[in-house]
Parts: C-alpha cells; structure tokens; sequence
C-alpha cells in the first residue's frame, strides 16, 4: 500500500497545481480521519521538505539564515563582552590585588602614600584563617621624581618584596626581565612602564637618577638601573606608576624592616570578591580598613558596567529583527498556502490544527537557526582566541586584541531567549487563517 504522503500530499504536479488542487474532499476528509500521525506535524514536514517548490524552499532557507546570523551575531557578541570585561578587570586585579587591607585613612586618595602600619600578627591571621584567600603580599607606596637625558617624571613608586608573586604580572613585562632582590640592603633596579620609560627616553639597563621629595622639603637621590619595562594597557596605571624595593622605601622613610603601607589580597575566586572583602573587614582590628579594588577605582568598572546596558540594548534589537523575519517569513508561507487552508477548512479541519502546521515550519526553521547559529559562533570565538584577528587600539580600550568568554549559561539563555519571543511573536499571523474562507481559497491563486 502507498503511503498517505505519495498518494494524497502531491506538492507540485508537473503543471504546477499547488497543494490540494490534485485532492477532493473525501481524500483530504480520509487524511484528517485516518492517519496514525499527527496530521500538523505531518503535512508540515511535506511542506518543509518539498523539493518542487523553488520559491518556497527560497524563502525558508533564507529564513533559517537570517535566524542563523542572527544567533551567532548574539553569542559573539555576549562573548566579546564577557571576554572584554574579564580581561580589563583582571588586569586592574593583576596589578593591585584584588583586594587592600591598610590603615583606615578618611579621605585618603588611591595614589597617595599610604601612613606607616606595622606587621600585624592579628590581621595577618585573620587573613590566612580565611579559605577564599589565595596570597597575601605586602607593599607600600612613594612619590619620586624619575630624571632622564632630556627631560624628568613624576611617578608613584609601588614598593614590593622578596616573596613578590610575579606570575600574576608576567603578562605585563615587555621588555627586560624584573627587578632582582639584594640579600643584603635594598636593590637598586627599578621597572618602569614603556610610556615612561619613552618620555625619559630611557632603555632597559640604562641608569637613572631618582629624587624623593622628604615630608621635610629636602630631597634624597639614588642612582638606580632599569631592569625592565612593563605595559599594563590601562593608562592611570602606565603613567603613573613605577615598581621598586620596598626595603628602599622603608630606608628612603625612615621606617623599620616591619613597617609596610598595607596589604593587597589576591582571592581564589574573583566572583567573591565583594563578600570575601566584607568577611575580613568584620574581623579586622580597630582602625584597619578593607577594600576592594573596585573601591579603589570605581570609574573603570563603572565604565565596564556600562557595556552590560548597551549589550542588553543590542540584544533586544537583534532579537527583535529575528522575530520580524520569521514573521515576514510565516505571512508568505501562509499566502503560499492558502488554497491548501480553504481546503483544510472545507473537510472540518479545526484553525488549531491548521494554525499548528505553519507553527510546526516556522519552529524547524527556529530550532535549524539556532543550531547552526551556536556552531557558526563557536567557530568564529575559537578563530578569535586563536589567531586574534580583532584588533583594538590599546589606549582607548585597555586590551590591543579582543578577548572571548563564552559562558554557557549565557549561550542557553540566547537560545532559549530567542525560540521563546519567536514562538510567542509567531502565533500573531497565524490568525490569519482564521480570516481565511474557504469558497474563496480554493479559487487562489
């Protein structure tokens, strides 16, 4: 016996007659009637997969491309955001810590001298009793005047010491390698930032005369070596900062060998950070302060917030351009169809399940979009990270090469996102059906 699907759903006879011309009303009744399948589901599939029908076979797969563009266009793009966010923020965290523990200083700016503290047993214990901390480092800060051939800068000289983890700033170094540390006294090599080192027109392993201004007036010089040049990208921290012993500035102050400005933290996960903050800051003694570095610098991760609204804007727009599509797409297929409707209806087929089978097309064309925008996407974020085709101008965004992090909560929630408000925006045309009469659809052509 032949199959319903080659006796009765001929799409396109050789003379062109379109669906339901070639069929009566008895054999359309016996389809509805008498086939085990679902009848929506069925005559769906007939009409998305008829080779005979060149205009409309046109029309879906233009459709599922532009779902298709249309969902790599938001995973990228969600990526690119995620990506660039992450890689700024670690590079602020990289530099400071991701957070500081010092003296509590009303009023204090972020790139001023900080006031002497001495190690404390107490906090260093509250410190390492807390299971989020990663490393704890000790530092200090000061003011100093660099002097090169031709002209002088002011720089903020962030003292470190012997057990410094460089590896959170390996990224940085560009040229030359890290100050090296003297097992007696202080050393006498300095890291400056490559814009610093340009205006001062100074190289790696040049000397160079700094001048430390005493709270007194008078002024302290040494002679000190450029072991390295390092780049960060952000431009508060390439201008202004230099990297030093802080057994230096411990001698330049005047303080003992346990006197520090404070300590940066450096925590296992970075998501934690404002709650990891808040559990040291309640277990710290008296007059001790914690802050996060985005206390620290409020206005860079301000500015990266603002990239969630203006992706949030893109979204919608692209979203919403997909769903016209796939609108625009179901009114053609539906006009295309309305001979097959009229006839649909003239047998007693309920607008339901009529209604069903141009959602059932229009959810192959979805759900293929999808699917193949997620692979178009993937294949385009792995191409970034490995070849970093996107360039961007440093001095403006921070980061020369643009970064991806996909997130997969992020890709399902596109995904799901998108079928949903299609689905949704989808059931408007086809009421349209229910406005269709059948005397006059099987006259149309």
């Amino acid at each position: 016996m032949k199959t319903v699907a080659g006796i009765l759903l001929q799409e396109q006879g050789p003379a062109g007659a379109s669906f339901g011309s070639q069929l009566n009303s008895s054999s359309y009744f016996w389809i509805l009637k008498s086939t085990p399948v679902n009848i929506s589901s069925f005559i769906a599939k007939r009409i998305a997969f008829n080779r005979q029908s060149s205009f409309l076979n046109f029309i879906i797969r233009l459709a599922v491309a532009a779902t298709l563009i249309s969902v790599a266009a938001m995973i990228v793009t969600v990526a690119l955001t995620s990506g660039f966010q992450y890689a700024i923020s670690q590079k602020v965290f990289s530099f400071w810590g991701d957070i500081r523990v010092q003296h509590y200083e009303a009023g204090k700016a972020a790139i001023a001298e900080e006031m002497p503290i001495e190690k404390n047993d107490t906090v260093l214990q509250v410190l390492r009793n807390n299971s989020d901390v990663k490393t704890i480092q000790a530092f200090a800060t000061k003011n100093a005047i660099i002097k090169g051939p031709e002209s002088i800068e002011g720089v903020l000289l962030k003292g470190i010491e012997k057990n410094y983890d460089f590896s959170n700033i390996n990224g940085f170094l560009k040229e030359g390698k890290w100050l090296q540390f003297a097992d007696s006294g202080y050393s006498t090599e300095i890291n400056l930032s490559t814009y610093t080192a340009n205006r001062l027109k100074l190289k790696v392993n040049d000397k160079a005369i700094i001048y430390f201004i005493q709270p007194d007036g008078s002024h302290r010089i040494r002679k000190m070596t450029v072991a390295g040049l390092f780049k960060t990208g952000i431009e508060d921290y390439d201008k202004l900062y230099a990297i030093a012993d802080l057994k230096m500035i411990q001698r330049l102050n005047n303080w003992n060998k346990d006197e520090i400005g404070g300590y940066e933290i450096f925590v296992k996960d970075y998501h934690r950070l404002d709650s990891v903050s808040d559990q040291i800051a309640e277990r710290l003694p008296a007059l001790w302060n914690s802050q996060t570095i985005k206390q620290v610098y409020p206005y860079i991760f301000d500015w990266l917030s603002l990239q969630n609204t203006t992706i949030a804007i893109a979204l919608i727009i692209i979203i919403i351009v997909a769903a016209l599509n796939l609108v625009t797409c179901l009114i053609v297929l539906v006009l295309d169809r309305t001979q097959m409707i009229g006839i649909l209806k003239s047998v007693g087929a309920p607008n339901a399940t009529i209604q069903k089978i141009f959602l059932y097309n229009v959810s192959f064309i979805t759900i293929s979009g999808i699917l193949f925008g997620n692979l178009l996407a993937f294949l385009l974020c792995w191409l970034q990270q490995r070849y970093g085709f996107i360039t961007l101008p440093e001095d403006a965004y921070f980061i020369s090469t643009a970064v991806v992090k996909l997130n997969w909560w992020q890709v399902l929630a596109i995904d799901a996102g998108t079928l949903l408000a299609c689905f949704l925006v989808l059931v408007v045309p086809t009421l349209i059906i229910r406005k269709i009469r059948p005397a006059k659809a099987v006259q149309f052509r």
